[in-house]
């Protein structure tokens, strides 16, 4: 039988090979950041239409995403491609639109045929071309040049550091727009209303806790037969207890009762408020849910329930972490 280790060593230097050929691609790039990025940057911000993005072949698929991440950022922006554009497409663009066009070379012939059409829309055109000389180069406004030699591929013909260093690029402008927008974080919120990452930067406590008729909570003054009834009753594994006016003064859970069973007490003899805890860690609903997971989670002993509470101290609901978790949190 053939020893596999010395093809799987080999495969492992080709891998850190193209690796460290992409970072210096990078940080060449970083380097050769001059002045047209800013102006890049300020161009699209002046835009009040919208970002089309364009590019033949990878570097299409490039500006897909950049696209996507525009827009997931605050800046409209659509994919287009060059071919599509020349049999309707070109519909799409409107004079108050900018222009990205994403091309290796710069002499593309799809992306080139709509340079004429863009000039007589008059759009604003930026490119993303190592080769600033190239006719994409010179047409445009704004040329943002990606300083690449040679690709990762050893025939140095599949595009590999010439479409890191192009998505590379539109990472940079995307998250420099958003800067210099001001774009906070409800406004992402509000574009990711989807996925574990929407939920984590919308979903509040409110969302989430037991409230209204099940809301486990019990009269500081009742009896602990009562309590034991109640718990078992809402399968929540904690109850509030509150005052006459509602007001949360503690909170029981199962490890509070284990507690008192392990030290030989007599559950009929105690008090509510002799089993409880009377200072429990609480929210208000307005609270993010994750964070609520954060505070469960990050102490030394974990919990596994929040009482929540409004403005006035009265308790309005229990979130448990297994709801929490459930929701994708």
């Amino acid at each position: 039988m053939r020893n596999s280790k010395p093809a799987d060593a080999a495969i492992r230097r080709e891998v850190r090979r193209v690796l460290r050929l992409e970072a210096r691609a990078l940080a060449r790039l970083s380097g050769a950041v001059d002045g047209t990025y800013a102006q890049a940057v300020r161009a699209l911000a002046r835009c009040r239409g919208k970002v089309i993005v364009t590019g033949v072949g990878k570097s299409g698929l490039v500006a897909q995403k950049i696209a996507a991440t525009l827009s997931s950022t605050g800046t409209p922006a659509v994919h287009l491609d060059p071919t599509e554009a020349l049999h309707g497409g070109l519909g799409l663009v409107q004079k108050s639109d900018l222009v990205l066009a994403v091309g290796k070379s710069g002499e593309s012939d799809e992306l080139n045929a709509l340079l004429p059409r863009l000039r007589a829309l008059g759009v604003t055109l930026i490119a993303v071309t190592t080769n600033p000389g190239s006719t994409l180069g010179r047409a445009a406004r704004v040329a943002l040049v990606t300083p690449i030699d040679a690709e990762a591929c050893p025939l140095n013909l599949a595009p590999t550091c010439s479409t890191t260093a192009a998505l590379a690029v539109g990472d940079a402008l995307a998250i420099a727009l958003m800067k210099l927008r001001g774009f906070s974080r409800d406004r992402f919120a509000q574009n990711h209303p989807a996925g574990r990452l929407g939920k984590r930067l919308t979903l509040t406590v409110a969302d989430i806790m037991r409230c209204g008729e099940e809301n486990p909570a019990i009269p500081a003054d009742a009896s602990v037969s009562r309590m034991l009834v109640e718990l078992t009753r809402q399968h929540a594994g904690a109850i509030n207890v509150v005052d006459k006016a509602g007001r949360l003064v503690g909170l029981i859970t199962d490890y509070d009762i284990r507690r008192c069973l392990e030290k030989g007490l007599d559950l009929g003899r105690l008090s509510v408020r002799r089993i409880m805890n009377p200072r429990p860690t609480k929210v208000r609903p307005s609270l993010l849910a994750q964070r609520a997971v954060e505070l469960m989670e990050g102490r030394n002993n974990p919990f596994n329930v929040l009482p929540v509470v409004d403005r006035r101290g009265r308790s309005v609901g229990l979130v448990q972490i297994h709801d929490l978790r459930s929701r994708g949190l």
